[in-house]
């Protein structure tokens, strides 16, 4: 019987792109703009892809530019800059401490769906894993900044996509949300996920643990401490 739905973040927890995504993002404004002075306004971490559009067009004082018709092509554009970036930064694109491991033990487990839960928009999430040598299709189901530019909506979007696994929508403790950012710890709140936060990004175990966390590790190397939170 399937246990629990176990859901990953990438940025920050499954691998780090050495800012790769945010060299993209920001050589696709620059097809737009000549100068880029509002770009380091804006936080990228704990965010969806639209999410991020939408707020540096807000920072570069052009609120009304943030269309869905103008936030998609961006998008598009930064997803043709985003290979090249990637390789650009080929030598510092890397699995962060402990996924490999944690990954091939929650595989190993028939009572476990493992998925993914990000704000990448999904070829972007396909790119960055293909880049840190990790298999897009490893993951049996995942919700996308695609879906939503809400992070709050993913976590029941990826609930309703683990139907066929459970028979139904898995809900409470049964969710488990593995994330960097007090976003990701937050974002299961209203179909009652837990999260377990890994400081690998740019926030503290405090501060994560602060946010709600059930747990809160310094790396995920810990393989058996993690299993431990995750059960």
């Amino acid at each position: 019987m399937i246990r629990r739905l176990v859901l990953f973040d990438i940025d920050g927890t499954i691998l780090s792109s050495a800012s790769a995504g945010r060299r993209a993002i920001r050589c696709a404004f620059a097809d737009e703009f000549e100068e880029l002075e509002f770009f380091d306004q804006v936080r990228f971490d704990g965010k969806t892809d639209p999410q991020i559009i939408a707020e540096l067009y807000h920072a570069a004082g052009v609120p009304d530019a943030a269309t869905e018709q103008r936030v998609a092509a961006l998008l598009e554009r930064y997803i043709g800059h985003l290979p090249a970036a990637l390789h650009e930064r080929a030598e510092h694109v890397r699995v962060l401490p402990g996924i490999r491991e944690l990954l091939e033990a929650l595989h190993a487990r028939s009572d476990v769906v493992v998925g993914l839960l990000t704000g990448n928009v999904i070829p972007g999430a396909q790119l960055k894993l293909g880049a840190a040598g990790i298999a897009f299709d490893r993951f049996r189901l995942g919700a996308f900044g695609s879906d939503s530019a809400s992070r709050p909506d993913l976590p029941a979007i990826a609930a309703e996509r683990a139907v066929p696994w459970f028979g139904r929508r898995p809900h409470g403790e049964e969710v488990v949300i593995i994330g960097d950012t007090p976003a990701d710890v937050t974002c299961g709140a209203a179909i009652g996920a837990r999260a377990i936060a890994v400081a690998t990004g740019s926030f503290s175990t405090d501060e994560l643990l602060a946010a709600g966390a059930a747990a809160a590790f310094a790396t995920l190397a810990d393989t058996a401490a993690v299993l431990e939170a995750i059960q």
